[in-house]
């Protein structure tokens, strides 16, 4: 019979064996990865930026910087957004046709009596004080003989026009109430080009809808179509009857009134500033009517300057050139004549026409301008009796 301790003495050996195998693989492992994280923390020591992008960005898609959903903003701008049809009353003259073409327009003869029909315009407001005075444009509401404001919450109530603008397309509104939802106006010269914006109206009158697109421009000044231009350009759509609407920001404050849009151009859309109609608003809630500098004048932008024959541009001076002189007034008795440049006005450089335009308008009636020019290349200077701007009338 086999002797007991025999077999432990065979077998004992044996496992050590096999547990210093494991233990050797074990240990060759932990060297492999010792050896890994050493390396990596090296690396990571030497160059601390890789793995991102530039500017320390990370190399997964960044995630933007807006709000996913506008809601917030729309509900707090739309309570303030009004819509508003104005009617008036239009009179027509038919079509007299000679007895022998009657035939091919039927109904279209008679004696020519004049037929008076309704026409409505349709438009947006803005509701600007808690009491019921509404922003609006003046094309609207111009000629109407009865407005019809409805409210963000269905109430419809009738409105009077308080006073109008022609020279910034703007008209105050009122209507009876009290505690009116009231739109926030921005802080001045926030607005930057590239901004979110939110246009809301009444297009087409099918109700008020908000539509999105960012500020394209802001200043533009040479469209010509207002004896102000100074808009806001964007690419929110704007159709009929978003006229006098909102254009707010990404915080539902107010940037904008709407009030044009390009016909034949896609997403150019037009805002009068926030800040230019609450001036118009102030002065008529003051003193019924705004408050304009005047010169007697009209000018334009001097000729395009030629090159002389040796190719050299002129260096003819920008300015503004008087194109007409309005008797007994103040231009015409200060001695200025058609095309005579103005160069500075109290000392501010004219570039352009638009300048003289705003520095004039901001002139207080009854005080005195100075105006340097040049007539026939001959230096001048004058000065100017300021009197208030002629009222366009309705």
């Amino acid at each position: 019979m086999p002797d007991p301790g025999a077999t432990l003495v065979l077998h004992r050996p044996e496992c050590l064996f096999h547990l210093n195998r494991v233990l050797r693989s074990v240990l060759f492992l932990l060297q492999f990865v010792v050896v890994g994280l050493a390396a990596a923390f090296v690396l990571t020591q030497l160059f601390p930026a890789r793995g991102t992008a530039p500017n320390g960005a990370q190399n997964s898609p960044v995630a933007p910087t807006g709000p996913a959903s506008y809601a917030t903003a729309v509900r707090a701008a739309t309570p303030a957004v009004v819509n508003i049809y104005a009617n008036s009353i239009v009179t027509e003259r038919p079509l007299v046709v000679p007895e022998n073409m009657r035939h091919l327009f039927p109904g279209a003869f008679g004696l020519g009596a004049p037929r008076q029909r309704i026409n409505q315009s349709l438009g947006s407001g803005v509701i600007v004080s808690p009491d019921g005075h509404v922003l609006t444009t003046y094309h609207v509401v111009a000629q109407a003989s009865d407005i019809q404001v409805a409210l963000h919450d269905g109430r419809v109530t009738r409105a009077q026009v308080i006073g109008s603008d022609r020279d910034t397309d703007l008209a105050v509104l009122k209507i009876e109430g009290s505690q009116l939802p009231s739109a926030q106006f921005a802080e001045p010269g926030t607005l930057q080009v590239g901004d979110v914006v939110l246009a809301i109206g009444n297009p087409f009158g099918i109700g008020q809808r908000v539509t999105m697109g960012i500020v394209s421009a802001i200043g533009n000044d040479h469209l010509n179509l207002l004896t102000y231009d100074d808009f806001i350009q964007t690419d929110a759509a704007i159709n009929d009857g978003n006229s006098g609407g909102a254009l707010v920001n990404a915080n539902g404050q107010l940037v904008g009134i709407n009030t044009a849009v390009f016909r034949f151009g896609e997403g150019i859309g037009f805002a009068i500033p926030a800040q230019a109609a609450r001036a118009v608003l102030d002065q008529i809630l003051a003193q019924g009517y705004v408050t304009r500098g005047w010169l007697g004048l009209d000018y334009r932008d001097p000729p395009t300057p030629t090159a002389s024959e040796d190719g050299a541009q002129s260096t003819a001076p920008r300015g503004v050139q008087v194109t007409s002189v309005y008797r007994d007034f103040p231009g015409a008795e200060a001695g200025l004549a058609p095309g005579d440049v103005l160069l500075h006005l109290d000392g501010q450089a004219l570039d352009g026409q638009n300048v003289l335009r705003q520095l004039e308008a901001a002139l207080v009636p009854g005080s005195s301008a100075r105006v340097d020019g040049l007539r026939a290349g001959v230096p001048f200077t004058v000065n100017i009796e300021v009197v208030q701007r002629p009222s366009r009338g309705n």
